[in-house]
């Protein structure tokens, strides 16, 4: 069955692996303290300055929850989408386990703007709610829509402004990056982000993710290690995460990856764009198209190909392409869906 249901359906790419299995050989000092992590984060300085630290760990929602609980105080809040993966999609870890209270907004295209962040902070010192204290944004956001350099400048000023702080969740940063066409640093160091969770997974890593701070004046990475642990982050055998950036960082794999996944997105998106019955409900920047088709038709597709249906209310759809997506694998996935809404046509 051909997936186009998230890009963790992927495997991970064959230079990750390869890199993992090198770093097998022989004993390394553990948690961390290994020439593999040394070098990723000399890779990921590289390409978002020289004062980011990283943190690597499993999984994008540990990053998240991670990330939140080094901005944010017992009492504090953290201002976000409503589609944002940290409300939607981690079963409540940021307040279950950050102990972090969520303030989302709705957001057509899945971003915040400055007005949000003025919006959602006019309690700031009441007593009786939640304070603000972080705005965390998605890049690639949950609707396959991206950030411009100029936005997250704009919400980093809007941000700093109130004394909060900006968090990026980079889950598909690097494909935000190939479709801005600028460096990483451009819209996270250089344009005010604090905090970043970096991921790797969805572009071809096994299971990696790293939680980089960019402004170390803020004190942000002092309890870093501590409470990395506590979150059951800690990989003792550190290095096989390390190396995972390390193959993708050291020549710039990600970028070539991350293109190609987009590249697919583009495809598909224009494949399916003036099909009668097939309506684009986001404009497809990264590697996601959204659409709405008929229920019958999403019925008859999800018996060949696999994705999800996004809202059942709407009939929206979510088409992911991966890294590994193949331009016949996105031909014949049209081909069958302009088959569908055409035989319902008929």
């Amino acid at each position: 069955m051909s997936t186009f249901a998230s890009d963790n359906y992927a495997g991970a790419h064959p230079q990750v692996v390869a890199a993992v299995a090198a770093a097998n050989d022989g004993h390394a000092v553990a948690y961390g303290a290994d020439r593999w992590s040394d070098q990723a984060e000399q890779l990921i300085q590289r390409e978002l300055g020289e004062q980011a630290q990283a943190f690597f760990v499993f999984n994008g929602t540990g990053a998240n929850v991670l990330a939140l609980r080094a901005a944010c105080s017992p009492w504090g809040a953290v201002i976000c989408s409503q589609t944002a993966h940290l409300n939607m999609d981690e079963t409540g870890a940021p307040e279950r386990v950050g102990g972090v209270k969520l303030l989302t907004t709705p957001t057509p295209d899945g971003k915040l703007v400055p007005d949000d962040v003025e919006r959602l902070t006019d309690r700031l010192g009441d007593e009786h709610q939640a304070q603000a204290q972080l705005v965390s944004i998605a890049q690639s956001t949950e609707l396959g829509t991206v950030y411009t350099v100029e936005e997250v400048r704009a919400l980093a000023d809007a941000a700093h402004a109130k004394g909060l702080l900006l968090h990026m969740d980079g889950a598909r940063l690097p494909m935000a990056a190939a479709a801005l066409n600028v460096p990483l640093r451009a819209f996270t160091t250089d344009a005010g982000v604090d905090l970043l969770s970096f991921g790797a997974t969805k572009v071809g890593a096994l299971g990696a993710e790293a939680v980089v701070i960019l402004d170390p004046d803020r004190g942000l990475a002092d309890g870093m290690p501590y409470l990395r642990k506590q979150s059951l982050q800690l990989a003792s055998k550190g290095r096989f995460l390390a190396a995972q950036f390390v193959a993708l960082l050291e020549d710039r794999l990600w970028h070539q990856l991350a293109s190609h996944a987009n590249a697919m997105a583009a495809r598909l998106a224009d494949g399916v764009r003036d099909l009668p019955g097939v309506e684009l409900t986001q404009a497809p920047q990264a590697n996601a198209v959204f659409a709405k088709l008929p229920a019958e038709a999403t019925r008859r597709l999800q018996e060949r190909f696999r994705f999800y249906t996004w809202d059942f209310n709407t009939g929206e759809v979510r088409w992911m392409c991966a890294w590994d997506t193949q331009p016949a694998e996105v031909d014949a996935f049209v081909a069958a869906i302009r088959a569908e809404v055409g035989r319902l046509r008929a």
